[in-house]
């Protein structure tokens, strides 16, 4: 099972790419944990400056932008 983590503090951005990763895990069908991180002592953690992060399985794979689903998509495969 993949572990989805968004690193953001519920801004609009963070929302949008929290709810373009669950449709990316819809699309494919995979089993996966979604976590939201909204602290910023987590966020820092990950050494991520800018929100809103995407984090799969503990590697940040995008910094400060919303990725589409397809995007996400791409990167869970």
């Amino acid at each position: 099972m993949k572990k989805i983590q968004i690193l953001g503090t519920g801004c609009p951005k963070c929302k949008a790419l929290t709810a373009n990763a669950e449709a990316a895990v819809k699309a494919l069908g995979i089993e996966a944990e979604l976590e939201k991180v909204e602290k910023i002592q987590d966020i820092m953690k990950f050494g991520v400056m800018m929100t809103p992060a995407l984090v799969v399985d503990g590697q940040v794979k995008s910094v400060g932008k919303v990725l589409s689903a397809a995007d996400i998509e791409a990167l869970l495969k």
